[in-house]
């Protein structure tokens, strides 16, 4: 199973980006082999608007499974969701800290849309 964590930086300690759309970047993990990529999200960064579903075009042309972030705009939402992306929420945490913590069970899966628009 893949994992993507939204990210403000390139590596695992960084802090996780609150932000999916216009997160900075993205680090891909392999549940089973613990492989970690980081993917950029420059293209969205900055985007006038739709950086939400771009970036969730994104995620799942990567192969992902699942999605550990802050918060997803509802048309984001709903393209992760029609991908059979499960989305769950993670706040104030490094991405390492994040992964742990889905990892033990102590992340709540997002049932609905959080709160969209341009940071």
């Amino acid at each position: 199973m893949k994992l993507a964590i939204t990210s403000t930086g390139e590596s695992q300690e960084s802090s996780l980006d609150p932000h999916f759309g216009r997160a900075a970047y993205f680090i891909v993990v392999d549940a089973e082999t613990n492989a970690a990529e980081t993917v950029s999200n420059a293209v969205n960064l900055n985007s006038v608007q739709g950086a939400g579903v771009q970036a969730a075009k994104k995620i799942m042309d990567l192969g992902v499974q699942t999605l550990i972030t802050g918060q997803v705009g509802p048309k984001a939402f709903a393209a992760l969701q029609a991908g059979g992306v499960a989305i769950y929420t993670a706040a104030g945490r490094t991405v390492a800290d994040a992964l742990e913590a889905f990892r033990s069970g102590s992340l709540h899966a997002m049932t609905a849309a959080g709160v969209g628009g341009k940071r």
